[in-house]
């Protein structure tokens, strides 16, 4: 592994580095599956803030009562109400979620004290070896984000025991529909969504949507812009009353200047801390970029046998691009700082594919329903990197990279140890049933067998790792109290590689294991209109890499340890009252090492999101809202003067029909103007949040 400061950082996958306390996670967005759920407006299909998750978010076509986790939608009306165009701010949205900006161009994600390594496309799973999001994955094709809280083992076959996040795509619709946005905002900011829809024959039996955006541009942090082109098209034929097949293509660009690779450093090397005069600060340079290209194409066949059974086969292909030029600050003193530089460029290719069937059946005079299937996928990666200097890190003036005065390093040095070449492959059985014990109690069951293996090397580590037959259970009941209210509990094994991360022995660790307990509540309200939940959970892991390791020549040898965390979830969700939409929910979370001291002090304990809309009853064209984030304060493990106060922040948002066809609106984010630090989990390093700002759109839909 190349050497990087002991105390901080070191290097994992592809690109970049990851603090030593999260390097054990493994994931970066999974390869995108589309289904055609478009001829049923009950599977993912939501109206205003009143949300039905997907059938693909529990693969056992589930609805959000009958399944024994809680879950969290975020809908298509909410992601325009509140111009969430990126990953990064609809999750922001989820009660649960923790989103770690842990640089400019690479995010985190934690739910109940871990890192979320699990990520769907229409409940396609199949991780590639990083725990991050790479670059700003658009919402611009997405009906909406389902989050299942918890392990997820039956569904997904690995990942931690924080939460699933399942992107659910747009469909082709059989009526015509058409959709214009356009917006403009602080920093130059401006962006175009164009979404189109309809029948492409008479009888509607083939289909098509065509979806484009472009957002530009700059940021209130010095030299940083952006740019992101999205372009995706879908096709649907009935071939039959019976079959359906559904193909598409879609093109994923997101450019990036001034990109940072970690953040500012928050103590120099004595754990002094650092002040900034402006927010603004940026270690990115004038000449730093990160260029992430991503193409996708699939092919899905759905057929009916009658009688409620049906079968799904489906495919999928992705070649994802990087190409960075990035500075790293690992140290600072005095106006000293150590800094490692670097040109990288990698490709990565993706095939993944699932058969799947479901359907009803008779069992001692009830009926019952199950679900069985297989799933394979594999993923190629490559890269290379170019180093400024020959041992890694150079030493230049702190002053100059605050500037962006910086000079353009030549790129010279390279090795064996500076690549990537692994290749990682998944194929897995599963089976779930959901069994009617009584008229009102109902259990769900199941498990997955998973078998993984993983060959090469990852800048100089061994890649090679095998799990054949590994079995991930899954048991829940549902129990029925009345029409409205709900009580359910389920527990589930975890599982989960990881490669590239080595132990004390030289060995890759063993993978991460563990298991998951849920019990709560559900209720629906006003006509199903409005749905409550109230869970508890316990969970624990074993295996996770800790900030204490060896080194062996330029390698990193890490002792593991275990974590237990407990805490509590509400959520409400839907239309309150006639005119008032929300989302809402508070989050309490316990962390412990395996000590029973207190761990991972940058996840807050407690935390609230929440967001309402109303409908002005005596001028029902306009609406208003507001959209509040709390969370108490946060952490540093180890240096205490790294800290982030409790903080809230209030956007405001407005909006009003012209007609039927066109209608416009302003948003202003932090409306207080809060100053607050984005993340702690880069542990010594974090950027400062966007200070109030304004973006006013202008829509027309037919």
């Amino acid at each position: 592994m190349k050497p990087r400061l002991p105390a901080t950082f070191l290097f994992a996958g592809a690109f970049g580095v990851l603090p030593l306390a999260h390097a054990a996670g493994d994931l970066t967005l999974p390869a995108t599956e589309i289904q055609d759920t478009a001829a049923s407006q009950d599977d993912g299909q939501t109206v205003g803030y009143t949300a039905k998750p997907s059938s693909s978010t529990t693969k056992l076509g589930l609805t959000n009562k009958e399944t024994p986790q809680a879950i969290t939608t975020i809908t298509r009306a909410q992601m325009n109400d509140y111009k969430m165009n990126s990953v990064k701010d609809a999750l922001r949205a989820a009660p649960s979620v923790t989103v770690e900006q842990s640089e400019s161009d690479r995010t985190e994600f934690t739910s109940r004290g871990f890192e979320i390594n699990s990520f769907e496309f229409d409940g396609m799973n199949m991780p590639f070896t990083q725990n991050i999001q790479n670059g700003d994955l658009d919402m611009a094709e997405y009906e909406q984000i389902d989050v299942l809280h918890g392990a997820n083992g039956l569904m997904s076959g690995t990942g931690n025991p924080s939460a699933t996040v399942n992107f659910v795509r747009k469909r082709p619709t059989r009526d015509f529909q058409a959709q214009i946005d356009t917006s403009v905002g602080s920093w130059d900011s401006r962006r175009i969504d164009v979404d189109v829809s309809g029948p492409l024959t008479d009888t509607g039996n083939v289909r098509g949507r065509f979806i484009y955006a472009h957002d530009k541009g700059n940021s209130w942090m010095d030299r940083y812009s952006h740019e992101k082109n999205v372009a995706a098209g879908l096709l649907a034929f009935d071939l039959s009353d019976a079959d359906t097949v559904t193909v598409g293509f879609s093109q994923h660009n997101s450019d990036a200047n001034g990109s940072t690779w970690g953040n500012l450093p928050l103590v120099d090397s004595n754990n002094n801390p650092i002040h900034y005069s402006s927010r603004s600060s940026n270690v990115g340079q004038p000449w730093t970029y990160w260029n992430i290209h991503t193409q996708r194409v699939f092919a899905e066949l759905k057929h009916d046998f009658g009688n409620g059974w049906n079968a799904t086969l489906s495919g999928t292909g992705v070649t994802e691009y990087q190409d960075t030029n990035m500075l790293y600050v690992a140290g600072v003193t005095g106006d000293d700082a150590l800094v490692f530089g670097a040109d990288t460029s990698g490709r990565a290719h993706q095939l993944i594919g699932e058969a799947k069937v479901s359907g009803p059946f008779s069992l001692l005079g009830r009926d019952h329903e199950i679900t069985f299937g297989a799933t394979y996928g594999r993923t190629h990666q490559k890269a290379r990197e170019y180093d400024a200097a020959e041992t890694g890190y150079y030493t230049t003036s702190f002053a100059s990279i605050l500037n962006g005065t910086e000079a353009h390093p030549q790129f010279p040095y390279t090795s064996d140890i500076n690549t990537q070449n692994s290749i990682d492959r998944q194929k897995s059985l599963f089976a779930g049933a959901r069994f009617s014990l009584a008229d009102d109690l109902h259990w769900i069951a199941g498990a997955r067998m998973l078998s993984t293996d993983g060959s090469g090397e990852v800048y100089g580590v061994d890649h090679a790792q095998r799990e054949h037959g590994k079995v991930t259970p899954y048991t829940g009941l549902v129990y029925d109290l009345n029409q409205d209210w709900t009580l359910y509990t389920s527990w589930t094994q975890i599982y989960n590689p990881q490669f590239g991360t080595v132990g004390v022995d030289g060995k890759v660790l063993d993978p991460l294991e563990g298991k998951s307990l849920e019990a709560g509540v559900k209720g629906s309200l006003m006509d199903d209109r409005l749905n409550l939940t109230a869970a508890v959970f316990k969970t624990q892991q074993s295996n996770v890499a800790s900030a204490d390791f060896i080194q062996v020549g330029s390698q990193f040898r890490y002792f593991t340890g275990d974590y237990k965390s407990h805490g509590i979830e509400l959520e409400a969700s839907g239309e309150a009252l006639p005119g008032l939409d929300l989302l809402a929910g508070y989050t309490y979370v316990h962390i412990e090492n395996d000590d029973g001291d207190k761990a991972r002090r940058y996840v807050p304990a407690h935390s609230f999101h929440g967001m309402a809309t109303y409908r002005l009853p005596g001028l029902p064209q306009a609406r208003i809202g507001t959209r509040v984030s709390w969370q108490s304060g946060i952490q540093n493990d180890n240096i205490s003067v790294i800290r982030q106060n409790a903080y809230a922040l209030v956007d405001l948002m407005t909006s009003y029909d012209i007609d039927a066809n066109w209608s416009t609106a302003l948003n202003f984010n932090n409306v207080t103007d809060r100053k607050y630090l984005t993340s702690l989990y880069s542990a010594t390093a974090s950027n400062y949040g966007a200070p109030r700002n304004v973006t006013a759109s202008l829509t027309w839909k037919y």
